[in-house]
């Protein structure tokens, strides 16, 4: 936990908390408060969608994570090219995360996984939303998850990153292989220690996580949202 590093748009300071924290911020709401995955992950797709919009009117989706999923059905509602690349088999998804993905192919939205060079190249064109890790980094990435994020950094004109950029480590901001170099990084409930590390705009995003949530675990806590869903953060 760091009360030093940022400070929302009144200038007052905003907790940061690490990866172990924000675990059992989450715990904690979804076991002692109710709050489900299913909610939370909707206010960080919607969230982030929002933010994507705000960079420009086009954008690609590579990740397999529920926020992403949810921001991409949000920006095809809106008309925009959305094409959703994978980094594991469609049928290894489970839980939320496979709901949303079977949304997605409700709405026909293309849907793909990265087979070959010429593939991930393409999908990666343009504006990238990574949501392929986020704070449960453990280690360098590898497999199709590290092709991905190189794609990312070689193609990509924008990139947008959920909660923490993929290949940064939560809470130290370290890069232990291959790791997204983002423009903007949209976190979730409150940012992570190690986001102070990386560059690019910075702006959080409510979900919905009551305040009793943090007390429960002698988190320090002042809402930074006022009458906003999302707001942007400086780093001292």
């Amino acid at each position: 936990m760091d009360a030093s590093a940022f400070d929302d748009p009144t200038e007052r300071p905003v907790t940061a908390v690490t990866a172990a924290e924000m675990r059992a911020v989450d715990r904690v709401a979804v076991e002692a408060i109710g709050l489900d995955l299913r909610r939370m992950m909707e206010h960080a797709g919607r969230g982030l969608a929002e933010a994507v919009l705000d960079v420009r009117s086009s954008a690609g989706n590579g990740g397999n994570g529920g926020g992403g999923l949810a921001c991409a059905r949000h920006l095809a509602n809106r008309d925009l090219p959305v094409r959703v690349v994978l980094d594991r088999d469609p049928a290894a998804l489970d839980g939320v995360t496979a709901e949303q993905l079977r949304i997605l192919e409700a709405m026909d939205v293309s849907i793909g996984s990265p087979d070959g060079d010429a593939e991930v190249d393409a999908a990666l064109d343009g504006l990238v939303v990574d949501a392929l890790i986020g704070y449960g980094l453990t280690g360098a990435p590898r497999g199709a998850a590290a092709e991905l994020i190189e794609a990312a950094g070689d193609t990509a004109e924008t990139v947008v990153s959920l909660d923490v950029p993929s290949g940064t480590d939560a809470t130290t901001g370290e890069t232990p292989g291959a790791a997204v170099e983002p423009d903007h990084t949209v976190t979730l409930a409150l940012p992570k220690t190690g986001l102070a590390a990386i560059g690019g705009d910075l702006r959080l995003v409510d979900l919905s996580i009551p305040a009793t949530g943090y007390d429960r675990l002698d988190i320090e806590y002042e809402d930074p949202f006022g009458d906003e869903f999302a707001v942007p953060l400086s780093r001292r």
